[in-house]
């Protein structure tokens, strides 16, 4: 009988003896892994290519921007404007960046990895929320920083007309801050829904781009009332109306020149309100079940 000649080697495993260092900075690992998967950061190349595309889009026409106010001295367009005018770049982006951050998980099975360790399910979907949401805001907010450079270099007022134009500067990141807020809170719930991201951007650009009849139609209706609240119709123009509202000198500065939405402006914010709030439980919601599973 040949004698056995199996051997049992020492590669050198060892217990973790390091820190553990518990759920706030699981949280915070898990964010900055969202936030750099949005731009593609630490992936393939085919990755990067549209997220910062976009970015190059809305930074070259803030430069361009910047450069014609130097010129002509008069401001072209406030910060305000800007994050307006670049929302329908915002909607193709959020189709692109939401279904990487959770449809990718959900399609390869890692979520109960995720689960095993000290991360509370909420956590997980909150994390990928806020990788997205500041995503979108320093999407919209960081090219109004490049004006607000150019005009503060520029400005023949010195310090006042420096700190008149941060006055300016401000309600603009707000403003870009509900953007970001409305869209990544819709787009990471329905891209929740499926493992597959191309039915997930489907989706998310369904959800924008086919409500916007909706508030055409309502809009002729014969009921002043109802043309004032048609905005509430679709997620874009729920943001504008607010936009219309709060800022009504910084967006509209004509009189009668923005969105009729009447004295409902208090309406529309309610409803932003509640809609972000509505997305992100339903969103906690949906990863609570498919963590029971």
């Amino acid at each position: 009988m040949p004698e056995p000649t199996g051997v049992i080697h020492d590669i050198g495993y060892q217990r973790y003896t390091g820190p553990r260092l518990g759920r706030r900075h699981v949280f915070g690992a898990l964010y900055l892994h969202g936030l750099r998967t949005v731009f593609g950061l630490g992936r393939s190349a085919k990755a990067k290519i549209f997220p910062w595309l976009v970015v190059g889009i809305v930074t070259v026409v803030a430069a361009g921007l910047t450069a014609v106010r130097s010129q002509l001295g008069e401001v072209v367009m406030t910060y305000a404007q800007f994050a307006d005018a670049m929302s329908w770049l915002v909607i193709f982006f959020v189709a692109v960046a939401a279904p990487e951050l959770v449809s990718r998980d959900l399609r390869s099975g890692v979520l109960p990895l995720y689960f095993s360790r000290p991360l509370p399910r909420d956590d997980y979907a909150l994390a990928k929320l806020l990788s997205l949401a500041s995503a979108l805001w320093l999407l919209l907010g960081g090219p109004q920083l490049v004006m607000f450079l150019g005009a503060a270099f520029t400005t023949s007022d010195g310090l006042r007309g420096t700190w008149n134009e941060l006055l300016d500067l401000l309600p603009g990141l707000l403003y870009a801050g509900l953007w970001a807020a409305v869209f990544a809170s819709i787009g990471l719930l329905v891209a929740s829904l499926t493992g597959k991201r191309a039915f997930a951007a489907g989706g998310i650009v369904a959800v924008f781009l086919m409500t916007t009849p909706v508030v055409g139609v309502l809009s002729i209706l014969p009921s002043r009332a109802v043309n004032e609240l048609a905005l509430l119709a679709s997620p874009s123009t729920l943001v504008q109306g607010v936009g219309s509202w709060a800022l009504q000198d910084l967006l509209y500065p004509g009189a009668g020149t923005g969105p009729p939405i009447g004295g409902f402006g208090p309406v529309y914010a309610v409803v932003a309100v509640l809609l972000v709030t509505a997305c992100t439980a339903l969103l906690l919601l949906r990863y609570r079940k498919v963590a029971a599973r």
